[in-house]
């Protein structure tokens, strides 16, 4: 029986005689922490458990490395250890009980591999195609033929311990860059015998490593075989190669995974790994053009958060499979929710990257919009309350709605009050960004989640720290948010200057000169969104560097957008006055004045101390949360909401 909501996502698909449950695969995912031993802790098995259950087809592990060569960094699954089988198997097992297809990709870093995982005992092996100098200045050497027999049949090996750890199927990383990549690349192979120069060569050392694995595993172990069906990268392969890559390799892999880029450009990384200023589904014109070319099952791959547009993609025939990596730590419940007609209730990745800065800085599992990332073995929030209490909420943004959900789904009585008319906070601000627009619909979503609870809602409701002690609640939750900074500079209560509420519109109110005062990661989104509007964008910054306060992920790709753009700006600029020209600056080179019809403050916000400092002794126990504590990210609202509703 066909679902009657997502007929074509939902379809079960069957494939060398495995049948998967619908259409919804987890790409790829690595640990950004493992055991001494580079095992999957407990941790790490329950963060990947837990996608499975809410309805993924598969869930696949990053990165597990087959040769010791082959290692990257320090945090890479340790294919080649037979100590890693244990973990392995919990992994396996993890999976099926969700009926959920275990998956593991075998990868090999080449060239790219040594200098992050060096001990500082001499200098590391570093093996890939030619004999060169890696970006990391290690030394490369060519592999011979007896190195990729060896490296194959390591390929094999680790695939033989999958088999026994009961995993259903092995993906092969062929592409961003990786080894096997490296050889197909007409880039990055150069060489000259038969493993290298015509396509039919650079394919030699993948399809030996695809027959040795199946010779191993005896036939019976399934191959996803991942591409890059483009390198988008200057003088690398177009969809064309890429077509006939394919072709060579159909037949052979069981699946065709078609990604795009190479991992080590910071250009390709923001299309292999989309940012909020690229379209979603940015890649899947290139499993499109594969498909017309194979009949292996395709899959695609590239920032896709929506049904509906996943939906499409398989009932229009543009691949046989979506595979999702963040979406899937946005919501692990998203196919579920979809499949049961629930599709308001997702929470959509809005790409932020906040996952990727705290996997390669914290190394840990964390998501902006859920707070019970990479806490799955701690989570509490299906404990109900030990006695139930009155909960007052006073402010309705991400933080405060968190707070009142989790309080109310644990059995306590919630009110929640808001000064406004809306729910919604700073995040109403981003309704008609469209590179925003998910962080928007996370708000709605929340918004949908509370009016389900039985919490009382009172907007266009401002209350003061005596009318809530009036009210004499158990516990008092204060969501108030921060205040925008004025800087006190002469004429900055000039009909000139606007604040960011400006930005709530459907058609800001900005002339066509715009001139934002603070280059923070606000005053820089602001300008990119003013420029798709056509205005003439220019930004003031008085610290060294325009949006420190960005995830570097985040950051490379804005800058890929401003450096294309007409956008300036202007750093080590301190704004002295407000005129009837524009904005006065005292620069390192002396005055300057910027021409502005409108001046934009997005100079950072500021907690009301005193006013929070107002609401302590209102309750026996009284929780602050998000910026009314300190000015922060959605991560950090959210995150207290949730945390301070489990301690009630």
């Amino acid at each position: 029986m066909r679902n009657q909501y997502y007929p074509n996502l939902a379809n079960p698909i069957t494939i060398n005689g495995v049948t998967f449950k619908n259409r919804i695969f987890g790409a790829p995912m690595s640990n950004p922490e493992l055991d001494p031993d580079c095992h999957m802790r407990k941790e790490d098995l329950a963060f990947h458990e837990n996608r499975a259950r809410g309805g993924l087809a598969t869930v696949a592990i990053g990165l597990g490395i087959v040769d010791p060569v082959g290692r990257v960094h320090t945090k890479e699954v340790t294919l080649y250890d037979v100590m890693s089988l244990p973990s392995l198997k919990e992994y396996a097992n993890a999976m099926h009980r969700h009926n959920c297809i275990a998956v593991m990709e075998l990868a090999h870093g080449g060239k790219y591999a040594g200098a992050r995982s060096h001990d500082g005992a001499g200098d590391p092996l570093v093996l890939g195609p030619n004999n060169e100098t890696n970006p990391d200045g290690l030394r490369v050497t060519s592999m011979t033929d007896e190195d990729i027999e060896r490296v194959a049949d390591c390929y094999a090996d680790a695939a033989v311990l999958c088999q026994k750890a009961g995993i259903d199927m092995v993906l092969v990383h062929g592409g961003h860059g990786w080894l096997l990549g490296q050889f197909m690349s007409p880039t990055m192979n150069h060489r000259t015998d038969k493993w290298g120069g015509s396509l039919e060569n650079r394919m030699r050392f993948p399809l030996l490593v695809i027959e040795k694995i199946r010779k191993a595993c005896k036939n019976n172990m399934l191959i996803e075989y991942r591409m890059s069906g483009s390198e988008i990268i200057e003088g690398g392969y177009g969809i064309e190669e890429g077509i006939k890559m394919a072709e060579i390799l159909d037949g052979k892999a069981d699946i065709i995974h078609v990604s795009a880029g190479v991992h080590e450009d910071p250009d390709a990384f923001v299309v292999t790994h989309p940012s909020m200023f690229i379209e979603h589904g940015c890649n899947v014109h290139l499993a499109a053009e594969i498909k017309k070319h194979v009949k292996t099952p395709v899959a695609t791959v590239g920032g896709l958060n929506d049904p509906d547009m996943m939906e499409q993609i398989i009932a229009s025939g543009q691949a046989d499979i979506v595979e999702i990596a963040r979406q899937s730590i946005c919501d692990p419940y998203f196919p579920e929710k979809a499949f049961s007609g629930r599709k308001d209730d997702i929470t959509k990745c809005c790409r932020c990257f906040t996952c990727f800065y705290n996997y390669l800085t914290n190394r840990t599992f964390c998501c902006a919009l859920n707070p019970v990332v990479g806490n799955e073995l701690e989570n509490k929030s299906g404990f109900p309350a030990s006695e139930p209490k009155k909960v007052m909420v006073v402010g309705g943004g991400v933080g405060g709605m968190e707070a009142a959900i989790t309080a109310a789904k644990r059995g306590h009585t919630v009110t929640l009050f808001e000064k406004n008319d809306r729910l919604g906070g700073q995040l109403l601000s981003e309704q008609y960004i469209p590179f925003k627009q998910d962080m928007y619909n996370f708000a709605k979503v929340l918004e949908r989640r509370l009016k389900e609870t039985n919490a009382e809602i009172r907007l266009n409701t401002e209350i003061t720290a005596e009318d809530v002690a009036k009210l004499k609640a158990d516990v008092v939750m204060v969501a108030i948010g921060a205040t925008p900074v004025i800087p006190p500079i002469e004429g900055i209560d000039s009909p000139k200057v606007a604040g960011l509420l400006t930005l709530h519109s459907k058609e800001p109110q900005v002339g066509q000169k715009v001139v934002i005062l603070g280059g923070g990661l606000v005053g820089s989104e602001a300008a990119i969104y003013l420029d798709g509007l056509g205005k003439d964008v220019t930004v003031v910054e008085m610290k060294d560097d325009w949006a420190a306060d960005a995830y570097f992920m985040h950051k490379n790709a804005m800058n890929i957008y401003i450096r294309n753009s007409r956008i300036k700006i202007y750093t080590d600029t301190m704004a002295k006055a407000v005129t009837k020209e524009g904005l006065t600056c005292e620069t390192k080179d002396g005055e300057l004045l910027l021409e502005a019809d409108t001046i934009l403050l997005a100079a950072g916000m500021k907690t009301d101390q005193e006013f929070v400092n107002s609401f302590y002794n209102t309750a026996d126990r009284v929780f602050m949360i998000g910026d009314c504590v300190k000015p922060g990210r959605v991560l950090e609202a959210v995150t207290l909401g949730y945390n301070r509703a489990i301690d009630v």
